[in-house]
């Protein structure tokens, strides 16, 4: 699916990782991890596709293998603020999209990246667009490492949380109750959130200066400043899960074994 109008993706891109040191210059079959990234961003409808690092060795790294690349501040407090920057810097207007695709996503489905983007070319009452996907198992549901989503009629957003998110109330806690057929509406199952985001650039430089939300320090979730501040975010649901990023060692060893 091509997304309706043209639109930018943005790859934030920094060397500091607690698990895996200089994370984005990882090699995998020969080319830098972020070099992989924009690549599979490139295969999208984006009419360009940037890195906005905080080093110079990931611009360097980029600049080599043909990808463009900014270099932003290194005391950025999120990736949102690096892109809030890059936007700046590029001279985007306010309603440009952008599209922001996390630096450690070596296997990111440019499709993936089309839907998020459309979402804004359709929806006027939107500042933000992000995909979700069918909760898999309760394991993941009980797991507060993954991010769920609860939506409206519209395919709003209502809430993000590491909760178990909505609460089963009639049905066994730890239980995988959207598969059990009874006392659930059909069709109805939770959303993982999957952390791929689209913006309006305006909206975007303006984020950062929106004080941060009480439920966004609670839950240690970004996104929640854009609801509590009244922003809709508008949601794709995905027919399946994306491929997994690279937050550790054991992560990067699987996706060089696949991309080998």
């Amino acid at each position: 699916m091509s997304a309706a109008a043209p639109f930018t993706v943005l790859i934030p891109a920094r060397l500091a990782s607690t698990r895996l040191p200089d994370k984005p210059l990882a090699d995998i079959a020969g080319l830098p991890m972020v070099v992989h990234v924009a690549r599979r961003a490139a295969q999208s409808g984006a009419r360009r596709c940037v890195v906005a690092a905080d080093d110079a060795r990931i611009i360097d790294a980029c600049l080599a293998h043909g990808v463009q690349a900014l270099l932003t501040r290194a005391d950025h407090a999120s990736g949102s603020d690096r892109l809030a920057e890059a936007c700046a810097l590029l001279g985007l207007a306010g309603d440009d999209i952008v599209v922001n695709v996390q630096g450690d996503e070596p296997l990111i489905d440019p499709r993936l990246i089309d839907a998020v983007a459309a979402l804004l070319h359709a929806r006027a009452d939107a500042s933000m667009g992000t995909a979700a996907h069918t909760m898999e198992s309760a394991a993941d549901f009980a797991n507060p490492n993954v991010v769920k989503v609860v939506l409206d009629a519209q395919g709003l957003a209502h809430y993000f949380s590491r909760a178990p998110i909505p609460h089963a109330r009639d049905h066994a806690a730890g239980s995988a109750w959207w598969r059990q057929g009874q006392g659930v509406p059909a069709g109805f199952a939770p959303l993982r959130h999957i952390g791929i985001y689209s913006y309006r650039a305006g909206f975007l430089r303006r984020f950062p200066e929106l004080p941060p939300a009480p439920t966004e320090q609670i839950e240690a979730l970004e996104q929640l400043r854009a609801l509590w501040h009244g922003h809709r975010i508008a949601v794709h649901v995905a027919a399946s899960a994306p491929g997994a990023g690279v937050d550790t060692p054991e992560d990067l060893e699987r996706v060089r074994a696949l991309l080998a």
